[in-house]
């Protein structure tokens, strides 16, 4: 029997990814006590082989009862039954943003601040973090995109890689992303704004991208971006990042830095780094 044990932050997608698991054939619970784990357990070992796979979603939403997971994990190890924790996580930003488009208040902020409630339940679950065998960092992802990842982890059984990269187009007159860890300018190319058949279109179009890549700079720029990318990932996991944003700007963000980012996403898309992309600004004027 394997139990997967889902926490992290409120807002984080924790009801999509036991959604996700749910489709997957686990037998899952939402808001689990943690109290009942073991004897939770104990019932499904004695379904004839019926239950084989439980998600259990535990989390602040049990109140002080929450604080007695670690001894109940004690308990699970005693009795050797297999279990992993996925813990889920993002950033500040994002989660005050989806409270903001949801209108809910936090669960340690029923009165408001949301910020506080953030906060103080990243402090609490700080342990529960550290001991987790898997952690999603869900800033820059869908559920689909969520539900893939768990996908990947507990049914095709993929290498879990902690970090995932968000490749994003931008143009520097819209100003830089605030989130970037990596920022690379590619205004040194030749620009596609100046030929008329290719100004209204844009770096996702095969025409704009052929231009582009149709001098020799452009070619040795991609490849050794390509070689420090891959270079600098590893470290960078091994520092505990969950999430690098490498922007890639040009002057409006439409034709250029969407080419080179397309470009990089494909590249880095093969190996097995969870990888996505985003192009923030090729529809503005």
């Amino acid at each position: 029997m394997k139990i997967v044990i889902i926490s992290g932050m409120s807002g984080a997608g924790k009801s999509s990814a036991i959604k996700a698991m749910e489709d997957a054939g686990f037998y899952c619970v939402y808001n689990m006590p943690p109290q009942l784990i073991p004897i939770f357990a104990e019932v499904c070992g004695q379904s004839n082989g019926e239950i084989e796979k439980i998600g259990l979603v535990v989390d602040m939403r049990s109140g002080t009862m929450f604080n007695q997971l670690p001894d109940v994990l004690e308990k699970l190890r005693a009795k050797n039954i297999d279990y992993d924790i996925l813990f889920l996580e993002a950033s500040d930003e994002v989660l005050v943003s989806r409270y903001k488009q949801t209108r809910r208040s936090h669960p340690l902020a029923p009165d408001g601040g949301v910020s506080e409630g953030i906060a103080q339940e990243r402090e609490l679950l700080k342990d529960v973090r550290k001991n987790a065998q898997y952690i999603i960092d869900t800033s820059s992802l869908t559920p689909l995109q969520l539900k893939e990842e768990v996908n990947k982890i507990f049914l095709k059984g993929s290498e879990y890689k902690s970090m995932v990269i968000k490749i994003e187009s931008f143009g520097f007159k819209h100003g830089i992303p605030y989130d970037a860890d990596l920022v690379f300018d590619v205004r040194f190319l030749p620009n596609p704004f100046y030929i008329p058949e290719l100004k209204a279109k844009t770096g996702l179009n095969h025409e704009v991208s052929s231009y582009v890549f149709s001098f020799e700079q452009t070619g040795v720029f991609v490849k050794q971006l390509e070689e420090m990318i891959s270079f600098l990932i590893p470290h960078y996991m091994e520092e505990g990042k969950t999430e690098l944003v490498i922007g890639i700007g040009c002057t409006g963000g439409k034709h250029r830095s969407v080419a080179i980012a397309e470009e990089l996403y494909k590249y880095i898309s093969k190996t097995d780094y969870r990888t996505v992309i985003k192009h923030r600004d090729y529809l503005k004027e």
